[in-house]
C-alpha cells in the first residue's frame, strides 16, 4: 500500500473578518486576504454569518471559495451576534455546508475547509463557560471607548475525516480553567476518530500546555498572537497520538484576523 500523502493544515483566527485597523472586510477583500495562504486545510474561529456587522457576509463561504475548498463546514456557536448584554443565544451543535444555502438570520462561530474529499463530517458541543472578559470597544450609546465585561460563549469542535488523516477545529474558552475542561472532554472524543488525528485552533492555552493536555505533540512552536508582534502561542496545531510528523511549520501574518496564521504539513511519521 503507498504512503498517505501528506496535508498542509492551517489555523485562523479570523477576528469576525476585522483587518489590521479594526474595520470588518467586505467580501473581495476577505478573499484577497487569504488568497496567498497555501493549505490544504484550514480551522477558523470567529467566523461571522448574516451579521449587519459585516456586510451579511457568509465568510465561510467566501474564504472557502479563496482557498478553492469545495468540501466545508460551518458550526454556529452563536445564534445573534456577540455582544456584552447577552443579547444573542446559544447555536445547538450542528453543521452547515456549501449545500445548505445562507446561515438563518446572524450566527458566529467556526468553520473547517478543506480542498481534500472529506468522507465523514461530525461535531461536539463542548458548552461554555460562566467567565466574563474585560475587553475595551466603543459604546453604541456615546461612541466613545469604554471597558465591557463580555460573557463567554458555548463552544463546538468539528471533525473532517479525509483519507489520510482526521483533522479536528475548534476554539476554546477565554477563561483558562474552562478550556481546560472543554479540552479533556474533547480529548476523549479525539479517542473514538480514525487517526491519526490534527487538532487545529485557538485553544486559548500558552506553549506547551495545550499538548501535555490532549496527550498530544506540537507540530508547530511558534508566537501567534498578537498578530503584529506576537509574544504567546494560543493557536496550534497538534498530532493526536503516534503516526504523525510536521514540517515547514510557518507563521504568517495575514491582512485580516488579530492572530498569525499557523499552518504545517504533516505526513506519516
Amino acid at each position: 500500500m503507498p504512503p498517505a500523502p501528506a496535508v498542509r493544515v492551517g489555523t485562523l483566527n479570523l477576528a469576525g473578518g476585522r483587518g489590521p485597523g479594526g474595520a470588518v472586510l467586505g467580501p473581495d477583500q476577505l478573499a484577497a486576504a487569504v488568497t496567498g495562504l497555501d493549505v490544504d486545510v484550514l480551522a477558523v474561529q470567529e467566523v461571522d454569518a448574516g451579521q449587519p456587522r459585516s456586510q451579511g457576509t457568509d465568510q465561510a463561504a467566501v474564504l472557502a471559495g479563496a482557498l478553492e475548498a469545495g468540501h466545508w463546514r460551518g458550526a454556529a456557536t452563536v445564534a445573534g451576534t456577540p455582544d456584552p448584554f447577552r443579547s444573542w443565544r446559544p447555536a445547538p451543535p450542528a453543521l452547515r455546508g456549501p449545500d445548505d444555502g445562507s446561515a438563518d438570520g446572524p450566527a458566529y462561530g467556526i468553520a473547517l475547509l478543506s480542498r481534500l474529499p472529506v468522507r465523514e463530517w461530525s461535531v461536539l458541543g463542548l458548552g461554555a463557560g460562566r467567565a466574563r472578559l474585560p475587553m475595551q470597544a466603543l459604546d453604541p450609546r456615546t461612541g466613545r471607548p469604554r471597558w465591557w465585561w463580555i460573557p463567554d460563549e458555548p463552544r463546538v469542535a468539528v471533525a473532517a475525516r479525509l483519507d489520510a488523516v482526521t483533522v479536528v477545529a475548534t476554539h476554546l474558552s477565554f477563561a483558562p480553567h474552562t478550556a481546560v475542561r472543554q479540552l479533556l472532554r474533547l480529548r476523549r472524543w479525539m479517542a473514538g476518530l480514525r487517526g491519526p488525528v490534527v487538532l487545529a485552533g485557538d485553544l486559548n492555552l500558552p506553549g506547551r500546555v495545550p499538548a501535555r493536555l490532549a496527550r498530544a505533540h506540537p507540530l508547530v512552536r511558534l508566537p501567534s498572537f498578537p498578530a503584529h508582534g506576537p509574544r504567546v502561542q494560543l493557536d496550534h496545531l497538534l498530532a493526536v497520538g503516534d503516526g504523525l510528523a510536521g514540517h515547514d511549520a510557518a507563521a504568517t501574518r495575514l491582512a485580516v484576523g488579530d492572530h498569525r496564521a499557523l499552518s504545517v504539513t504533516v505526513a506519516p511519521a
